[in-house]
């Protein structure tokens, strides 16, 4: 909105500053921090009070948990609403990669939000039937790489090689949909413990911030040899809300909670980063940058196709992060260690841009 506000003024004075992509994905920052930082106490009172008894606690995962019954959750509304108002002041409103990202945001924290409700309302943590809830990922997702690529080529680029790309054709937009669908779950599996999901979204977004701004120069794209697409930086202003709202998240999220995110934040957020990477042709960067959130995936579905041939398990229990749990670490020392992890693969993620 002030972008085009500044546009249709034609950029005077101060407002030329509105121009430029770092000074507005700064702004998105401050704006979705300072926005989940005000709303945050009046959100977490009145889930506290329409939920009641809060999110159900698993009686078959860690015993250290039980503790934690009667912590609300949807908390991710906290961060949805921080990252609407800032994208609505400081994005270009004509970015259709803007507004693709924004479909699925919305729309898999809609879903998100009928799964927490479920579960919230009959006290359990089952949610809605897996099959309706894939289902209707997959339709959003489809329906945002057809606005991303039905004028793109369909090729999937490889890290480490210059501008080398395998032309998948149609198929590229069934990789893409499974891409944001798989990364959304891939960060509700992660969002297990008080804090661990909420920072490495935040290192991804910052990493994401740096590639989509070079990916979207064409200056610096034939420099690093990286795919150039047009209009990509103005996802910096996506990643900018992203990252402030994280932060002001993690005010309160931070252990011990005093809300949970829920499924309303977690598929909402790794869809979002799912999008990012379709639209700035990085999904394979995005496995190494959110490979905390791969291996959470990995864990869970390494435990069920292992327990059903073979009667064991592989870990203690999965999500991975409670297998390290059930081995003795404190729920901080996990949290923590794998925040290390992910700025560790954040780094490797942003050195495949210049081993190029």
């Amino acid at each position: 909105m002030l972008y085009w506000l500044a546009e249709t003024l034609g950029f005077p004075g101060v407002l030329n500053l509105i121009r430029y992509l770092t000074f507005r994905s700064g702004a998105a920052v401050a704006t979705a921090m300072l926005i989940g930082l005000l709303i945050g106490p009046w959100l977490i009172r009145l889930l506290r009070r329409k939920q009641g008894r809060g999110q159900p606690i698993r009686s078959d995962g860690p015993q250290t948990h039980l503790v934690k019954q009667g912590t609300p959750t949807m908390g991710g509304l906290l961060m949805l609403i921080a990252i609407a108002v800032s994208l609505l002041l400081w994005m270009d409103l004509k970015s259709h990669l803007v507004w693709a990202t924004v479909l699925v945001t919305l729309g898999f924290a809609a879903i998100g939000f009928i799964d927490d409700y479920d579960k919230v309302a009959k006290a359990s943590h089952r949610g809605i039937p897996a099959k309706l809830r894939l289902l209707l990922e997959f339709a959003i997702a489809g329906a945002a790489a057809w606005i991303i690529l039905r004028d793109a080529p369909h090729l999937l680029y490889l890290p480490f090689i210059s501008n080398a790309g395998i032309d998948l054709g149609p198929f590229y937009f069934v990789f893409a949909a499974f891409t944001i669908v798989a990364f959304g779950n891939a960060v509700n599996l992660t969002d297990g413990l008080d804090g661990l999901a909420t920072m490495p979204v935040v290192i991804a977004s910052v990493t994401f911030m740096v590639i989509v701004y070079l990916v979207g120069s064409s200056k610096f794209a034939t420099y690093l040899g990286i795919p150039h697409v047009p209009g990509a930086g103005e996802l910096a202003i996506v990643c900018g809300a992203i990252i402030g709202a994280g932060l002001a998240f993690l005010w309160f999220n931070s252990p011990p909670a005093s809300v949970f995110m829920g499924d309303t934040g977690s598929l909402a957020l790794g869809g979002a980063l799912g999008t990012i990477a379709v639209a700035s042709r990085h999904e394979i960067v995005l496995g190494i940058v959110g490979g905390l959130f791969v291996i959470e995936a990995l864990s869970v579905i390494i435990q069920v196709l292992v327990y059903k041939r073979t009667g064991r398990r592989v870990f203690r229990m999965a999500p991975i992060h409670h297998h390290f749990e059930q081995l003795g670490w404190p729920e901080s020392k996990v949290v923590i260690r794998f925040w290390i992890f992910s700025i560790v693969l954040a780094l490797a993620g942003l050195a495949t841009l210049k081993l190029r």
